[in-house]
């Protein structure tokens, strides 16, 4: 199995950072605008993109509030299903850092790469919408 590892220190509190990672609202801000999430352990929660021409969908495993969230792939792609989406929080100084596991993977085929590549320019979008409150959401449709 193979994990793909992302760590970002943001300047807000573990707070608003777990709002962006835990919430419809957040992840709405920073990953898909057509984003449905029933934040709660056992929720479903599904990712749209490009006019729904590739739709994700979530188990949620856990929500520790202000520390972690937890998803597994039970719907999508065939080489995301069965992944796990993992998001971390611990304080360093005045940072946040929000560390990311996508982890399951089979093997690093293309679009494996292709989606590593993606998640290193999305955490960056949650640094940016945890610290300024502004959504940018990478698909906005």
């Amino acid at each position: 199995m193979v994990d793909f590892i992302h760590r970002v220190p943001i300047t807000a509190s573990p707070k608003a950072v777990y709002a962006a990672i835990a919430t419809r609202k957040g992840m709405r801000g920073w990953w898909t605008r057509d984003t449905s999430m029933q934040a709660r352990r056992g929720g479903r929660a599904e990712f749209g993109f490009d006019k729904r021409s590739a739709v994700f969908v979530m188990k949620v495993l856990a929500l520790k509030p202000g520390k972690a969230v937890t998803m597994t792939c039970v719907g999508g792609p065939p080489e995301w299903v069965g992944t796990k989406l993992e998001w971390t929080l611990t304080r360093e100084g005045k940072a946040t850092i929000l560390s990311f596991r996508h982890r399951g993977w089979r093997r690093v085929t293309p679009f494996a790469a292709s989606c590593n590549t993606m998640w290193g320019r999305l955490m960056f979008r949650v640094k940016d919408y945890a610290e300024t409150g502004k959504p940018k959401p990478q698909w906005k449709k």
